[in-house]
């Protein structure tokens, strides 16, 4: 990871806590189109700055900031400066996040006061558990993690009912989503899609950027790109990956998930699905060891 011009990314699953996986990159180059994620995400800046747009406001986040996003919510990502960005998240499933608020005695989830925070000392507990899980140290990683995730829920959260209140997707929103979820390989036109909800094609558009901040294409290929991380994590190959997924080629689904996430499916499956691989074969030779 030194060479300036060079983007690099590694993922891989948690060894100690189900429902997080992991990212250590540095990007350069690299620019995330607008895309959501289905957990919670939690970045850690190392070095430089990253950029990014989220719910209607440009965060710059620099060395020992933490960038926090919630799920669903559509953001972008890109260098604030030549030499890039270095830095390291961890996507949280909710259901993770929820029980670490109960552990504090919170009724659900809140939500973040902001979206980005200077506080090197929470930033210095979410690198040690990421450096832990790293290592595959899976008491240690899971330990800090839930401290990591304690320390971020005390500190950086607001209740709910004291922000500011999400607007309630339109229904034919809802019903639009369903149906291309249902329909991920084979989907509607816009025009088709409009017709079953009962809406004009630009009335659809104009709803989904409301409630969703996509266009319906858009929305599709962001959760068809949701579903290929877990796909891939699991060792199903790119290419019937992206035959299960609706993608026209396996090149298709390289374009869009590198632009989603800043790794090509294959680095991605070797990152996350290989450690688990080489964790599993250790765990084998250990205990043939002690046989």
């Amino acid at each position: 990871m030194s060479t300036a011009s060079a983007d690099v990314a590694r993922f891989w699953r948690h060894p100690g806590l189900p429902g997080v996986e992991l990212l250590r990159a540095h990007f350069v180059r690299h620019a995330f189109t607008r895309h959501s994620h289905d957990a919670y995400t939690l970045a850690v800046i190392d070095a430089g700055t990253e950029v990014y747009d989220y719910r209607g406001t440009t965060h710059w986040v620099g060395a020992d900031g933490i960038a926090l996003v919630e799920p669903g919510v559509v953001h972008t990502g890109h260098s604030g400066g030549p030499e890039g960005w270095r830095y390291r998240v961890l996507y949280v499933d909710e259901e993770v996040v929820s029980a670490a608020a109960a552990d504090l005695g919170m009724a659900a989830a809140p939500a973040f006061a902001s979206s980005s925070a200077h506080d090197p000392a929470a930033a210095e507990v979410l690198r040690t558990a990421h450096r832990a899980a790293e290592r595959g140290d899976r008491l240690s990683a899971s330990s800090l993690t839930r401290q990591a995730l304690h320390r971020l829920l005390a500190g950086h959260t607001r209740g709910r009912p004291a922000g500011a209140p999400t607007p309630a997707p339109h229904r034919m929103v809802d019903r639009a989503r369903e149906i291309l979820r249902e329909r991920l390989a084979d989907p509607p036109s816009l025009e088709e899609l409009a017709a079953t909800v009962g809406a004009s094609p630009f009335s659809l558009l104009r709803a989904f950027q409301r409630d969703l901040g996509l266009p319906p294409h858009a929305y599709l290929n962001d959760v068809r790109v949701q579903l290929a991380r877990r796909l891939l994590a699991d060792g199903t190959p790119p290419a019937e990956t992206a035959a299960r997924l609706g993608f026209a080629d396996q090149a298709h689904l390289t374009r869009h998930f590198k632009r989603r996430t800043g790794a090509t499916p294959g680095a991605f499956r070797r990152g996350v699905h290989g450690a688990a691989e080489r964790r599993a074969a250790a765990a084998s030779g250990q205990l043939c060891g002690i046989a």
